[in-house]
């Protein structure tokens, strides 16, 4: 079988791999394979289709700079609105005549004599590439619990990543396993169509108040008229979600009372939606705000008071072919089971995919012995030619965008360097990683994840060393300054 030879492999379609593809483009590179499983391109927001399904970052700010929606529907869109918002984008860009989709990446391995990544599809097919781009997402492999019986249930499974449409769910009765934030988007849904519903809470979620407005159709022909307007409200949202990420997550020691504030608004919310004292302290998280990613609802809580819902916090025993026996011992008769229960960030997809640099460096191994970490949230001693998105200490506040955008400036002025110099390889050096990584832990040390609370949040944001390596913990403002400013020497470039 043939190989083929690129300039680059960007593994994902979604957002990220997006926006490598552009960077790429603009920095002349063409010969391009943008790779993913599914079936078309969008990332999450093409496999998530549940209902309720909205972002939970307000839209103005969940999108890219250089190419903002003056049609957004709402503050914060519902999922479709993604989907079509990462078409729009392929389409404008021409970006799909670099993408294969139905295509599995078994794994990447760096080959030190021809100076290129050897991509091996499934099916046994390999490609080559001068440039390796890793962009799997945080999100992109569904957690399925191991509940004893689960297997044998005999009524009908709903995975929220694999959502069913044709289901009807009208008159059922219905289980959902899950509280995070899609199961708050989602419970709400089910409870208007279910005739019972039993709510199998685990922990207990942030949920504060919505504020969310519509932008109709006067709203849209203003922003796609006079950008500026929709430039303000952005600067806007990505000022107070970056204000208040930095001082709630990474000044904890200085801003403490800031976490106290938000967790009396978020315990308001439930007093004024239940008055039952004892589900309102069921519902209640016994953690510090910050530990875990709240959410946002005006009807989550409100959904509890309806006879048909029913919350359970005892645990599951088991799981029978027709119902669930709680460790209370007591059994609830289903016949539709929702999984809710989120993604597996660290056993299986940091790195989503086998990786091997020099020297048969193993990624995932060399991560899990070794702590997490990447210079700049991005690259690795090494693996030469490689950038990873979805990589430790790189997600910067709480759009992924802002994540995706800072990384764009950075393969700019390191790409940029590889071309003035003539080189044709860059790796990372072990003093500039280890720097970063010390610093990154010393800037920790201020946090909530370090100060607060946090050991009953069971957040995905901990590894099972109990580190917290995903998030970048400074400022996006801090994050894209660095990026202009990195030293260039960093790099070992040949």
């Amino acid at each position: 079988m043939s190989t083929e030879q690129f300039d680059a492999v960007i593994v994902g379609a979604g957002f990220g791999g997006m926006g490598a593809a552009i960077q790429l483009n603009r920095l002349g590179y063409r010969n391009i394979a943008i790779l993913d499983r599914e079936d078309d391109l969008g990332g999450t927001w093409h496999v998530n289709r549940y209902p309720g399904l909205t972002v939970d970052v307000p839209s103005t700010t969940y999108s890219y700079w250089f190419e903002p929606n003056p049609y957004w529907s709402r503050l914060y869109a519902p999922g479709a609105e993604l989907k079509s918002y990462a078409e729009h984008v392929a389409d404008k860009y021409d970006l799909r005549r670099y993408m294969r989709f139905n295509t599995t990446v078994e794994g990447a391995r760096w080959d030190e004599e021809s100076q290129t990544w050897q991509v091996s599809l499934q099916g046994g097919q390999t490609l080559r590439a001068q440039f390796l781009i890793l962009a799997t997402g945080y999100l992109c492999q569904p957690k399925k619990p191991d509940i004893p019986g689960i297997e044998d249930f005999a009524g009908t499974v709903l995975h929220a990543q694999e959502w069913n449409d044709d289901y009807a769910l009208r008159g059922r009765k219905a289980a959902i396993i899950g509280t995070g934030s899609t199961g708050v988007q989602l419970i709400p849904k089910l409870a208007e169509d279910v005739a019972e519903l039993t709510v199998y809470q685990r922990t207990p979620i942030w949920v504060m108040p919505k504020f969310d407005l519509a932008f109709g159709p006067a709203a849209q022909r203003l922003f796609a008229r006079f950008p500026v307007t929709q430039q303000l409200l952005r600067r806007s949202s990505d000022l107070f979600l970056d204000i208040m990420v930095t001082i709630a997550m990474w000044k904890f020691r200085q801003f403490r009372p800031v976490n106290t504030a938000a967790a009396r608004i978020g315990a308001l919310h439930r007093f004024l939606a239940i008055r039952d004292k004892e589900l309102r302290r069921k519902l209640t998280p016994n953690y510090d705000f910050g530990c875990k990613r709240p959410t946002l609802s005006n009807v989550y809580y409100r959904t509890f008071n309806k006879p048909h819902v029913h919350l359970e916090t005892a645990g599951i025993e088991r799981i029978e072919p027709d119902g669930i026996v709680g460790r209370d011992g007591v059994k609830r008769a289903v016949d539709t089971l929702v999984l809710a229960t989120g993604f597996d960030v660290w056993e299986s997809n940091l790195p989503a995919i086998p990786v091997i640099g020099r020297q048969g460096r193993d990624l995932g191994k060399w991560w899990r012995e070794n702590r997490f970490q990447a210079y700049e949230g991005m690259t690795v001693p090494m693996f030469p030619n490689m950038v990873t998105q979805a990589s430790p200490y790189a997600w910067v506040g709480m759009s992924w965008f802002d994540t995706v955008e800072y990384q764009m400036r950075h393969m700019k002025r390191l790409f940029g360097e590889l071309q003035r110099t003539g080189g044709r390889t860059f790796e990372v050096t072990e003093e500039a990683n280890d720097r970063f990584l010390d610093r990154m832990l010393t800037l920790l040390d201020d946090s909530v994840f370090r100060l607060g609370d946090c050991t009953n949040s069971r957040s995905y944001w901990f590894n099972s060393s109990g580190e917290a390596p995903l998030f970048r913990p400074t400022s996006i403002r801090q994050a894209v300054k660095e990026q202009e400013h990195f030293p260039l020497t960093d790099y070992q470039i040949a």
